[in-house]
């Protein structure tokens, strides 16, 4: 078991920046920037006109930690933390680590027993979120999908009967074909929001079923994507046995074995365990 306070004389700080305006920093966050002995940015020419808009100067080091460098600076920002230091790690935009580079270094200071705080900022997951008009009880975040084709639609083949509200970031060139692949994975007519620029000057969320979405966006779409898809609707009890022999051959063709196969559809069916794996071993016994 690890602490949050850890016993390091070093902290490590990740410190959530502006998803579009910059008055949508959190006031600590000039603070944290102003007074870090280091700051590792994912762009530094970004995190320098961050600090000029935000009016400061930093005093500390400033070193890129973007994802071509992340594995080999990781062990160099520890060696900084156990020192010592408070280094304080910004990404381009949003919270550090949530598909932006971060959770290599988190996951070595927890390692390392070095304390890890936050400064709180805004985050394109739960903007989208709130402004979809979709529930938000249950949500899971699915980041980008694959670019292959291919390993986008099983990705959403396994996604098919989730039943939370799923949110995904997309980049603008491959939005028409993410939403097209999601509509013949969940349906044309499941509800969705496709949001554009959050919090910038060109804000845009376009909320229909995934068909006419994905036409809307054949003509192009710039700027940033978040996409948020209504989940599955809750099935109700199915006793169509072929139907049920179906759900597991199905799984089985995608690499699961029978006995999670067997699990997953008596659970989606509503039915016993033991009434699905009766059928399938008697189809495969005839």
């Amino acid at each position: 078991m690890t602490s949050s306070a850890g016993t390091a004389a070093g902290v490590l700080v990740l410190a959530g920046t502006p998803i579009g305006r910059v008055e949508d920093a959190p006031p600590r966050l000039a603070r944290e920037l102003a007074e870090a002995d280091v700051i590792a940015a994912e762009d530094t020419r970004r995190l320098k006109r961050l600090t000029t808009d935000l009016g400061i100067e930093p005093t500390g080091r400033v070193l890129s930690y973007f994802e071509g460098n992340e594995e080999a600076r990781t062990p160099y920002l520890v060696e900084l933390l156990e020192a010592g230091n408070r280094v304080v790690l910004v990404t381009d935009a949003g919270m550090p680590s949530v598909s932006d580079p971060g959770y290599r270094l988190v996951a070595a200071a927890v390692e390392a027993d070095i304390e890890i705080t936050s400064v709180p900022g805004p985050s394109a997951v739960l903007t989208a979120l709130a402004v979809s008009g979709l529930p938000v009880d249950r949500f899971c975040f699915e980041g980008f999908l694959p670019r292959k084709a291919g390993e986008r639609s099983r990705r959403l083949a396994d996604l098919a009967d989730e039943q939370r509200t799923m949110v995904f970031f997309e980049a603008p060139h491959r939005t028409e074909a993410a939403l097209a692949a999601m509509a013949d994975a969940f349906g044309a007519d499941r509800s969705a929001a496709l949001c554009r620029e959050l919090t910038k000057t060109h804000e845009e969320v376009v909320r229909d079923g995934l068909g006419a979405l994905a036409a809307w966006a054949a003509d192009g779409v710039r700027g940033e994507v978040t996409i948020v898809v209504s989940g599955a609707p809750e099935a109700g009890p199915v006793d169509d046995p072929a139907t049920l022999v179906a759900w597991v051959a199905d799984q089985e063709a995608r690499g699961v074995s029978r006995k999670d196969a067997i699990a997953d559809v008596a659970r989606r069916a509503g039915v016993p365990k033991r009434e699905v794996y009766d059928l399938v071993h008697k189809k495969g016994a005839v």
